[in-house]
């Protein structure tokens, strides 16, 4: 069963910005990153599937795919251990995927410099047209999931679920249940695809797009009082134990769900 990787909020050329509305929000960011692709990057980790805002660089090289690509949640990113493979079984599913593409970026750790080194393998733009769809092999994990970068002041420590709104829910959820290499099942009105760990919620809407990425907290009490506090979000409490986060500059909706 495909694992999820990571979930991207794309900034564009808003970066700074951003980074500083989610560290306000009390999430910890990783260091910046400056992929040889020509992107740059904050990590929010968990013990396993995190969150990644991207974005490109004033000047120099810049990653066309970003550029081309809507401001938000806009990348849904899947776990391989062995690009090569994920691909051939990609194109022997009937899809055309492109790569193994190989990229890095530096991390300074400890008073040394090393190099997180990623192959990922992507999907045609228009195979699904609500963002962009791709799987990751970690070349060096070590230098992602690091300790100290686990603990958020307000708790974030996992993701679940992540949902797609389009026209067509059943042909959609039918696709990325043969890219993932497993079997959608209808859920009321919606579509489930299990992924390990989490699930792809396929649901219908007006027009293809990434709706929401379910973030779960230990709580969600300082997640609302830090959303609230802040000019440009906003936070509606669905309960004691879920929450929508709405980033409007960002135009991201974000679903906050507690985990105890």
């Amino acid at each position: 069963m495909a694992e999820l990787d990571h979930v991207v909020i794309n900034t564009l050329t808003e970066m700074d910005a951003a980074a500083d509305l989610f560290a306000a929000l009390g999430f910890q960011l990783t260091p910046r990153g400056h992929h040889s692709l020509g992107s740059i990057n904050h990590l929010m980790m968990t013990a396993g599937a995190y969150l990644e805002l991207v974005g490109v660089p004033e000047t120099g090289l810049r990653r066309q795919d970003v550029l081309d690509s809507p401001r938000g949640l806009n990348g849904l990113v899947l776990k391989t251990t062995d690009a090569d493979a994920t691909a051939a079984a990609l194109a022997a599913a009937g899809f055309a995927p492109q790569g193994p593409v190989d990229f890095s970026r530096p991390v300074a750790l400890e008073g040394r410099d090393a190099e997180a080194r990623f192959r990922t393998v992507r999907f045609p733009a228009e195979t699904f047209p609500g963002g962009r769809v791709y799987f990751c092999q970690h070349l060096t994990p070590e230098l992602v999931w690091r300790p100290e970068w686990l603990v958020h002041p307000n708790g974030f420590c996992g993701i679940d679920r992540f949902r797609v709104e389009t026209p067509q829910p059943e042909a959609q959820a039918a696709l990325f249940a043969r890219a993932f290499g497993v079997h959608a099942a209808q859920d009321g009105a919606d579509w489930r695809v299990p992924v390990a760990d989490a699930d792809l919620i396929v649901a219908r809407g007006p027009q293809a797009r990434f709706a929401t990425a379910r973030l779960l907290f230990s709580a969600l009490d300082e997640i609302e009082r830090r959303a609230r506090a802040h000019a440009e979000t906003t936070f509606d409490r669905l309960g004691p134990d879920a929450g929508h986060l709405t980033i409007a500059g960002l135009n991201v909706t974000l679903t906050c769900g507690s985990s105890r």
